[in-house]
C-alpha cells in the first residue's frame, strides 16, 4: 500500500499546527471588523478595511513576482502603510528590511547591499534619497503615493500557509566592530513578542499603541504588528509628537506608552499644558537604568502606570526581563529584574560555564522570542549562537530570589534617545586622520538623551582645535547625527589606560572622563 495517504495526513496535521502573522491578523477581523485598525491624525481604517488594503498590496507584491523569502526594502517615516506593508508581506511569507532613514549613503549602501531588495518602497519625503539608492544598486521602486486605493478589489489568490519559521521582518543592528548587521525578526518570534505583551503586560484588545518610534526600530514595527495581532487600535505617529501623544492618552486607553530619555519631559509638559488626564495607561517607559530615579517616579505618577524595568534587545524582543514594574510614584531602591515568561535565562563566563549565584556572567538565552541570525553574517552568527544558546553580550547578576541586575555591557554600546550607538564605528572614523594617535569613544550621562558619545583622544599635533573641527566634518559626512560625538577630549598617549595587552581599558575612561566632569 503506498504511503502517500500518510505523507497527505501529515502534511495536513502539520498545516493545522500553523498559524502566522496574517493568519492572526485576520481572525481579529473576523472577530471585530468594526473596531479602529489604524489610524493618524487625518485617516481612520477599521479592521475591515484594513484588510481589504492588505490584501491588495500583498496581490500587488504577488503581481511584481515577489514571493516566499523574497526581501522588501522601506525608506519612510512612520505611516499606516508601513504598517499594512508588513501585513501583506506576512501574507506571502516575504520580509521587510526597514532602512534608517537617519543613516548616510555609505551606511544605507551597506544595509541595502547586505539584503538584495527585489523592490524599495519609499515615500514621498524620502523621494530624493530612495532615487539615489535605486540608481546605486539598481532596484526597482514604489511610492507609498503610487499605491492608489486598491481596496474592495476580491484577491485572485488564495493565501497558501506561510510556515511560522519564515522571517518577516529584518532590523538592523550594530556590531561592536564593523558595520550594521541585518537582524531577521521571524513569524513565531513576532507571535511569541506578542505574547509576552498579553502575559508579562496585561495588554488585552481594547488596548491601543501609539507608534511614534520609528518604524526601523522595534519600537515602532514589532509591536504596531503585536497590536493588530491583539486586536486593539494602533495611533500613528509621524515621529515624536508630543502633543499628539498627549491628546491620544486623553482620549484613549493605551497599553504601552513607550517613552525614551528625551521624549520624557516633553510628554509631561504636553500634557500639564493641556491639563489631561490619561484615560488609562497599562504601562509607561521602557529600561529603567537609563533613566534619573526621580523622573522614574514623575512621569510614572503624572500617567498613573507602572514603570517598565525591562532589558531586551532587537535580537530577543522585551525578552529576557520584561516582567518587572515601579509603582507609580515611587523612586526605586533598586533595579533588579523579574525574568519574562517566555525565556531561559543562563549567565555565563567566557568558557560557556555558569557562573555562581551573586557573580557577573554574561547572559545567554534561549526561547521563542529569540531571531533567527544575522542575514548572510556566518561569522556574528557563530559568535553569537552557542550550544544552543544566545550570547546577548550584556552582563547580569543573578539574586537569591531570581532576578537580574544588569552590570554593563560586554559588548560595549551608547544607549542615546533609544538609538543603539556602537563605539567602534566612530572610533573607526577617528582613526582614519593620521594625526590622530589614539582614540577610544565612551558613554557619557546626558540629561536629554540620557548617554551621549563621547571621543577621548591622543594627538601630537599642534593644532588641536583645528584637528577636532576636522574629525567633527568627518563625522557628520560619514555617520549619522546621533553617532557623532558631542565632545572631544585630548588626552596624553601616555595617559590612556591600557591592559597588559596594549587595549585601551574603555572602563577606566569612561571613569576618568565622569571624574573630570565633576571636578
Amino acid at each position: 500500500m503506498s504511503d502517500a495517504p500518510a505523507r497527505d495526513i501529515q502534511t495536513a496535521i502539520d498545516t493545522a499546527a500553523q498559524l502566522g502573522v496574517f493568519d492572526l491578523f485576520e481572525e481579529t477581523v473576523r472577530r471585530r471588523p468594526g473596531r479602529t485598525a489604524l489610524t493618524d491624525s487625518a485617516r481612520r481604517f477599521c479592521y475591515s478595511a484594513t484588510h481589504e488594503r492588505v490584501v491588495a498590496l500583498s496581490e500587488r507584491l504577488r503581481a511584481r513576482g515577489i514571493g516566499a523569502g523574497d526581501r522588501v526594502a522601506v525608506l519612510s517615516e512612520n505611516c499606516i502603510e508601513y504598517i499594512e506593508l508588513h501585513l501583506a508581506a506576512a501574507r506571502i511569507g516575504a520580509l521587510v528590511a526597514c532602512q534608517n532613514w537617519r543613516l548616510r549613503d555609505a551606511e544605507l549602501d551597506h544595509c541595502v547591499a547586505l539584503v538584495q531588495p527585489a523592490l524599495l518602497f519609499y515615500s514621498e519625503r524620502f523621494a530624493p534619497a530612495a532615487a539615489s539608492l535605486r540608481a546605486r544598486h539598481g532596484v526597482d521602486g514604489l511610492c507609498w503615493n503610487e499605491l492608489g486605493d486598491a481596496s474592495g478589489a476580491p484577491p485572485r489568490h488564495r493565501a497558501a500557509p506561510v510556515p511560522v519559521e519564515s522571517g518577516l521582518l529584518i532590523l538592523y543592528t550594530s556590531g561592536t566592530s564593523g558595520p550594521a548587521k541585518a537582524a531577521v525578526i521571524s513569524q513565531r518570534a513576532l507571535i511569541a513578542r506578542m505574547t509576552l505583551l498579553r502575559t508579562d503586560l496585561d495588554i488585552d484588545a481594547d488596548d491601543g499603541f501609539i507608534a511614534w518610534s520609528p518604524m526601523f526600530h522595534m519600537g515602532g514595527t514589532e509591536h504596531s504588528i503585536s497590536t493588530l495581532m491583539i486586536g486593539g487600535t494602533v495611533f500613528v505617529a509621524d515621529g515624536f509628537d508630543a502633543p499628539y501623544i498627549a491628546r491620544t492618552l486623553g482620549a484613549h486607553r493605551i497599553g504601552w506608552l513607550l517613552l525614551v530619555p528625551a521624549t520624557i519631559e516633553r510628554v509631561i509638559a504636553a500634557l500639564d499644558a493641556a491639563d489631561i488626564t490619561p484615560k488609562g495607561v497599562k504601562r509607561v517607559g521602557a529600561m529603567a537604568d537609563l533613566l534619573p530615579k526621580p523622573q522614574i517616579a514623575r512621569l510614572s505618577a503624572r500617567v498613573q502606570a507602572p514603570f517598565l524595568n525591562t532589558f531586551g534587545a532587537t535580537e530577543t524582543g522585551i525578552a529576557p526581563a520584561s516582567r518587572g514594574t515601579i509603582a507609580p510614584g515611587q523612586i526605586p531602591a533598586t533595579l533588579a529584574k523579574t525574568l519574562s515568561s517566555l525565556c531561559a535565562l543562563r549567565l555565563v563566563d567566557e568558557a560557556g560555564g555558569d557562573v555562581g549565584e551573586g557573580e557577573v556572567g554574561e547572559a545567554a538565552v534561549r526561547g521563542p522570542t529569540l531571531f533567527s541570525g544575522y542575514w548572510n553574517n556566518e561569522g556574528a552568527n557563530a559568535k553569537s549562537f552557542r550550544d544552543g544558546w544566545f550570547r546577548m553580550g550584556d552582563l547580569f547578576r543573578r539574586r537569591a530570589d531570581g532576578a537580574v541586575d544588569f552590570c554593563g555591557r560586554a559588548k560595549y554600546l551608547i544607549k542615546s534617545g533609544g538609538e543603539n550607538i556602537y563605539p567602534a564605528e566612530i572610533e573607526a572614523v577617528l582613526l582614519a586622520d593620521p594625526r590622530v594617535q589614539d582614540a577610544i569613544v565612551v558613554a557619557q550621562a546626558d540629561a536629554q538623551w540620557g548617554e551621549v558619545p563621547v571621543a577621548v583622544l591622543a594627538s601630537a599635533s599642534a593644532d588641536l582645535q583645528g584637528l577636532e573641527a576636522a574629525l567633527s566634518a568627518a563625522c557628520r559626512e560619514r555617520l549619522a547625527g546621533y553617532k557623532c560625538p558631542k565632545a572631544f577630549v585630548f588626552i596624553d598617549f601616555d595617559a590612556l589606560p591600557r591592559s597588559l595587552s596594549g587595549k585601551i581599558l574603555r572602563a577606566d575612561v569612561e571613569a576618568w572622563l565622569g571624574a573630570r566632569r565633576s571636578d
